[in-house]
């Protein structure tokens, strides 16, 4: 095809090399070349890769902008597919009205043409990815945040505004490949719309959960996202706080105030009646978010240019009403947004097209990266909850990378009776895998414990039951030579016992989900080696578990177990004596220890077994 004269050709790799492991194409390009685009496409099933640009199509002055993107049109009707990015800073090219601030570094535009696209296995993990920039700076610090937060309350109260995204710039010096930092978010937060693009100098990448628009034919699918929790550390923690969400008078407010704006948008290209909202107020589950997210779609015959004129930037990241909370944001705002809050995706022949919201995105250059937070404020905003929901969303950043671990389950197996608790082990293994996000299949996992169990030799055994991140499943098992006790003082030799010499942190999610992650456990028994087991307490002082077993109190003859708020595994047989009300929780501080009449741990796999306090280990 004749390239247009604003086109270039890129040949240049990114400082530094492509990684190793990325697969080659039959040219011979790799992934990390400039050029490369990699997009992730739930409807495709997975990721697409686009290697080796026959042209690159970039927009530097707004008048190239609108023209730019019908060339990626009219190119996609000739068979050639369009990947690339549109800058928040573009916006003004669809509407003067709209005001940014000093354009970005960045192109305001960039496109690749391919001559096809390539399907690509998940992104693979790297345990060695999982170091990566240690201190992070804002460009707008608490006070300046808090002042910025007041100027917007204050245009609010005008009637200016109802609500401004007010976002800030974290910066960290770091020298890491690309490549390697992609996979490192891509690991912490498998993103529905994640994407990469490699310009050369600069790389930008990805890890979105929001869909800005899927155009498929005449119909646009547009899925604003607005309203955010934490999760939780535990599954009822994690409900409690999701339900938070969706009732959150405030959360759900702010949504429809921005599903309202994109149907007006979209009402700008629709066909006459079509544009609809199939779906309201839905939470999306992310690794370390609560999100909320609507549908809106419409059928129009608009081109893509004009798609982009009716909904660029995309209402979430902008305010209410758009054009003067984007004057709002220009004005408070320390530094140009750039790709964040722009838009990633591609055209494809057949009238076929998706861009994300390029939220959680970094752009990393030759020295460092710049990573974009922010979010929606209205006039019953706090600033403490804003600031520290911003910080929140960078959680993928900073959060320690838990690397690989399985979901684990031991079993108790006797011959005449099976499994012991086994709906109740699966039950747990189910929440804790639906908290996780691994692939799950009970039915499979019976089996292969039937299966397993025909070739144990003895009559008593313990199983280990492990399921992998993309729902691997494996079997342990070693011999028991003790029967289960099902009361207190079932005889048995005590347990000697010693109180760990550090606190656990209630922060700690794996504390409340029985894994591999066992390094909080192994600690603590390294420093007692002589004890049969240790004893766990939290930052608060108060009791938690021992590194294999719930504890229970005899407290003036009420058995008591500490609450799993403390931070601790709910335990399978803890479960079953609360219900059948044999037990009680509670926090308990780490002195009722002193004052218990009988200190127990229980499990399922060797029931109630009676302790005494030991000596701390001397050695």
């Amino acid at each position: 095809m004749q390239l247009p004269g604003q086109t270039r050709r890129e040949t240049a790799g990114f400082p530094g090399g492509s990684p190793r492991c990325a697969p080659e194409c039959e040219r011979g390009g790799r992934l990390g070349n400039a050029g490369t685009v990699l997009l992730r496409d739930p409807a495709a099933g997975g990721w697409l890769m686009f290697l080796w640009p026959e042209a690159v199509l970039v927009a530097r002055r707004l008048s190239e902008v609108v023209p730019l993107l019908g060339e990626v049109e009219s190119a996609s009707r000739k068979g050639w597919y369009a990947a690339g990015l549109i800058c928040y800073e573009a916006a003004p090219a669809f509407d003067r009205a709209m005001k940014v601030r000093r354009p970005p570094e960045l192109p305001l535009v960039w496109f690749g043409l391919y001559r096809e696209v390539r399907t690509m296995p998940p992104i693979p993990a790297d345990p060695a990815t999982a170091a990566g920039p240690e201190s992070w700076k804002p460009d707008t610090s608490e006070g300046d945040y808090r002042r910025a937060v007041k100027r917007i309350r204050a245009y609010i109260e005008a009637g200016d505004t109802y609500q401004v995204n007010f976002t800030f710039r974290l910066r960290a010096e770091c020298n890491m490949d690309p490549w390697a930092f992609f996979r490192r978010l891509q690991r912490r937060q498998p993103a529905a719309y994640g994407a990469a693009v490699w310009l050369g100098e600069q790389v930008i990448v990805s890890v979105s959960p929001e869909l800005f628009f899927r155009l498929e034919g005449s119909r646009v699918v547009c899925r604003p996202m607005k309203g955010t929790r934490k999760r939780g550390r535990y599954p009822d923690e994690d409900r409690r706080l999701c339900r938070e969400l969706v009732t959150s008078a405030k959360e759900r407010a702010e949504n429809v105030m921005i599903v309202d704006m994109v149907r007006n948008d979209l009402s700008r290209i629709a066909s006459r009646g079509s544009v609809a909202v199939p779906a309201l107020f839905e939470a999306e589950k992310l690794p370390t978010l609560w999100q909320m997210t609507s549908t809106v779609e419409c059928h129009t015959s608009a081109s893509i240019p004009d798609i982009f004129t009716a909904l660029f930037p995309a209402a979430s990241v902008t305010g209410a009403p758009k054009i003067r909370a984007m004057s709002i944001i220009a004005e408070l705002e320390y530094s140009p947004r750039g790709a964040y809050t722009g838009s990633l995706g591609y055209v494809a022949p057949g009238r076929r097209a998706q861009f994300n919201v390029a939220i959680r995105t970094a752009v990393l250059n030759r020295t460092g990266v710049e990573y974009g937070v922010g979010g929606g404020i209205v006039w019953d905003s706090s600033v403490a909850g804003e600031y520290t929901e911003a910080w929140a969303k960078a959680a993928v950043l900073m959060d320690p990378d838990p690397g690989d671990f399985c979901l684990l389950e031991t079993l108790r197996w006797e011959a005449e009776s099976g499994y012991l608790f086994a709906r109740e082990h699966l039950d747990r293994l189910t929440e804790s895998a639906d908290y996780f996000g691994f692939p799950l299949q009970r039915d499979r996992i019976r089996q292969r414990l039937h299966k397993a169990s025909a070739w144990f030799a003895t009559t008593m055994r313990r199983v280990r039951l492990l399921v992998g991140p993309r729902g691997e499943i494996g079997i342990e098992d070693s011999p028991l030579d003790e029967p289960f006790r099902d009361y207190p003082g079932g005889g048995g030799r005590d347990w000697i016992v010693q109180v760990a010499q550090q606190p656990v942190s209630t922060a700690d999610r794996f504390l409340y989900h029985k894994t591999t992650r066992r390094e909080v456990y192994e600690r603590a028994r390294q420093e007692a080696p002589q004890a049969d087991d240790v004893i766990l307490w939290n930052e608060r002082g108060e009791l938690t578990e021992s590194t294999c077993a719930n504890v229970v109190l005899d407290l003036d003859g009420r058995l008591m177990t500490p609450a799993v708020s403390a931070g601790l595994l709910p335990g399978v047989y803890r479960g079953v004596l609360l219900r059948q009300g044999r037990i009680q929780e509670a926090l308990l501080p780490l002195e009722a220890l002193q004052t218990a009449r009988a200190v127990y741990l229980i499990n399922s796999v060797r029931g109630w077994i009676p302790c005494r306090l030991g000596e701390p280990d001397s050695a």
